[in-house]
């Protein structure tokens, strides 16, 4: 693997020592936090002890932040916030959750004074997503101004990047990016991107961020129900390795466009429990961080957060409750992301299953206009929703 390595157990002790505030944490969450760690490889990556890419590094002051707001305090706010930096985006993927958005885009002083807003909220975690938001013109100055008490993850798909821009990323304080890959082999990728050199440009991005060093490197992978069944992921992974890149951050085709409203497209409890198992196969042999979404928000971790402790911003300033839910609670052109997260989590109190895969039906009948669901018919579609019960995380939280 390359600019890292296992992190050791007095570095780890250490780190969990300096954050002292967890002794006041409840020993059942404790416990709960202890036993999640042990499912990963903790690495060095110049100093930084990571887990993996959703969570800050142990030693950081965004994960004491992490420990004193949330675990602690139990700040209403979210923990986690993406923000589409653009919509614009070269490439036309086949399950993008962004195409039906649109409006007029937030201007830079507007996104930064959103992150200001976000972390005073709460968040200690930030995705830069888009479109491909590498296109947005400031966005080392966007990055810059979030701070150090804040984990930042960059999603794009690669292209556009050069090694200056990547150089000063990481110098304004990008930790970690997700580079989009969907497949090991090339024309299948670019089929399904549906742009043709979609993969050399990912695995050109790759190399550029090797290049630099000292950035926590993994590919974003969407993968479809047939990947799963058909025993693909497997070799998928095994070609990730091949890469010698950090993570692999995996989620399954979500239902989030009228393409994929099909149940022969949406995957089961069963498709999640085998990547779930494949996951801790993987982590225990520790060639790769293999970080699923379903793993992560599965009913025996932390469950779905969407609207309680995430929060989407898409470029337009539309508030949702994640990237994958085609929905708007307001746009904070507006009303303050603290008006509108308040209101959108009064409906989201979280529960054991992914929102958008459960629910994907209820968006059927509210979209209208090849458009995501507006406000007023947001708030209508959540009074049909049936939440199931909290996650074993939020079973001991609450």
């Amino acid at each position: 693997m390359i600019h890292a390595k296992r992190a050791k157990l007095t570095e780890i002790l250490k780190s969990l020592a300096t954050n002292y505030h967890m002794i006041k944490v409840k020993p059942s969450l404790n416990l709960f936090m202890l036993q999640y760690m042990k499912k990963f490889r903790v690495i060095n990556l110049g100093g930084s002890l990571v887990i993996h890419s959703h969570l800050p590094p142990l030693n950081s002051e965004a994960y004491s932040r992490f420990v004193n707001e949330h675990l602690l305090s139990k700040t209403n706010g979210p923990s986690h916030a993406q923000i589409g930096l653009t919509n614009a985006c070269p490439q036309n993927c086949r399950y993008c959750y962004n195409k039906q958005r649109r409006g007029k885009t937030m201007d830079t002083a507007t996104i930064i004074r959103l992150i200001r807003d976000l972390k005073r909220m709460g968040v200690f975690w930030l995705g830069f997503t888009g479109g491909e938001p590498l296109l947005n013109k400031d966005i080392v100055k966007i990055t810059e101004s979030a701070g150090n008490d804040v984990a930042l993850k960059l999603f794009t798909t690669g292209c556009t990047l050069t090694r200056q821009l990547a150089s000063d990323l990481k110098k304004a304080g990008l930790l970690y990016v997700s580079v989009s890959l969907d497949h090991w082999q090339e024309e299948q990728h670019d089929e399904g991107r549906r742009y043709p050199g979609a993969f050399r440009a990912a695995l050109k991005a790759i190399d550029i961020f090797k290049a630099i060093g000292d950035i926590h490197i993994g590919v974003s992978a969407v993968l479809s129900r047939d990947m799963i069944r058909n025993g693909q992921v497997e070799e998928f992974l095994q070609f990730l390795i091949g890469l010698e890149i950090h993570e692999a951050w995996l989620s399954e085709a979500k239902p989030s466009i009228d393409a994929y409203w099909n149940e022969e497209l949406v995957i089961t409890e069963n498709d999640r429990i085998t990547l779930s198992r494949l996951q801790d196969q993987y982590n225990k042999e520790g060639n790769i961080t293999v970080n699923y979404l379903g793993h992560f928000e599965g009913r025996e971790h932390f469950g779905c957060n969407a609207g309680h402790k995430m929060v989407y911003i898409d470029a337009f300033g539309e508030v949702s409750p994640c990237v994958f839910t085609p929905m708007t609670f307001g746009n904070i052109k507006e009303k303050s992301i603290e008006i509108l997260f308040s209101q959108m989590k009064q409906y989201f109190p979280s529960e054991e299953c992914c929102f958008i895969n459960k629910n994907y039906k209820l968006f059927q009948k509210y979209i209208k206009d090849n458009s995501i669901v507006c406000r007023e018919d947001s708030f209508a579609m959540m009074q049909e929703v049936d939440f199931g019960p909290l996650s074993s995380f939020f079973q001991l939280y609450y």
